[in-house]
């Protein structure tokens, strides 16, 4: 009796450290920041915004004390009516953009073709005030320039895997991931990849979430039309392959099913002729 009850403590000791380091594995699976240091501040790495690149549709608006003298340096506001444009000055309005040339310029009214590629909104504000000032036009011009299609895909093992809109110059990783609804349980938080295409060439970046090394990442703010996807885990991996073999199984035996049918209903109507 009494090494009946050894036995049994020994298997329930075995158990309860199988389930501790099991749990404590897929802590270190899915918890973020592990190796953050509590109460040391670092040095945040201060974002300038996203830079102008061709194919960038951009809003450029100035105003001024003289209403009648800036619009002419503003393009006209539209209104969209059964999938048409019309020009409008009431309703629902909407700013016409600049697209950015291959080269990194805009025909901008009354300057004509000016460079913007490189620049940041702030920067291109900046470089057209300087223009109207030192031309003549304008002594008091405010310039407000913001992007407009400025967006970024989510994929993989997300809630809401998509593409989203971004108001404003500046969107991080953990931010995109947030407006994706975070990543599932079966994500891989140390294996998040950045897809990026920069002066022609598509570049590759790997995120850890794991660790506090991402925001030291050159992908942790993200650029226009940067693609974030989330990698499966392997139990998720194997659970998709055993779910498309089972799929296959299954159609593989109903079709085998309806052949036996219909050769057996050829066989009984050849043998009761």
């Amino acid at each position: 009796m009494g090494k009946t009850k050894e036995r049994i403590h020994v298997l329930t000791a075995a158990v309860l450290s199988v389930m501790f380091l099991v749990s404590c594995g897929q802590v270190k699976d899915i918890a973020y920041f592990q190796d953050k240091a509590l109460d040391h501040p670092e040095e945040i790495d201060r974002h300038g915004g996203i830079v102008i690149q061709p194919k960038d549709m951009i809003s450029i608006v100035v105003s001024s004390r003289n209403p009648e003298l800036a619009s002419m340096f503003n393009l006209p506001v539209v209104s969209y009516q059964a999938g048409s444009e019309i020009v409008t000055s009431g309703g629902q309005q909407r700013l016409l953009g600049y697209v950015v040339d291959n080269e990194g310029y805009i025909d901008f009214p009354v300057i004509g073709r000016i460079e913007v590629g490189g620049m940041t909104r702030w920067e291109l504000s900046e470089s057209i005030k300087g223009i109207l000032l030192d031309k003549g036009y304008l002594n008091d011009a405010v310039v407000t320039v913001e992007f407009m299609n400025f967006k970024v895909s989510v994929l993989g093992e997300v809630a809401r895997p998509g593409t989203y809109s971004i108001e404003g110059d500046k969107v991080t990783v953990l931010q995109a991931l947030s407006l994706a609804g975070d990543l599932t349980i079966y994500g891989k938080r140390e294996n998040v990849t950045v897809i990026r295409e920069l002066d022609g060439k598509r570049v590759f970046y790997n995120v850890d979430l794991c660790s506090v090394d991402v925001f030291k990442s050159p992908a942790y703010n993200l650029q226009q039309n940067d693609i974030v996807y989330v990698e499966p885990s392997e139990i998720k991996a194997r659970q998709s392959t055993l779910d498309d073999k089972g799929l296959r199984m299954t159609s593989i035996v109903i079709s085998s099913g309806s052949l036996l049918v219909s050769v057996a209903t050829l066989l009984a109507t050849l043998l009761a002729r």
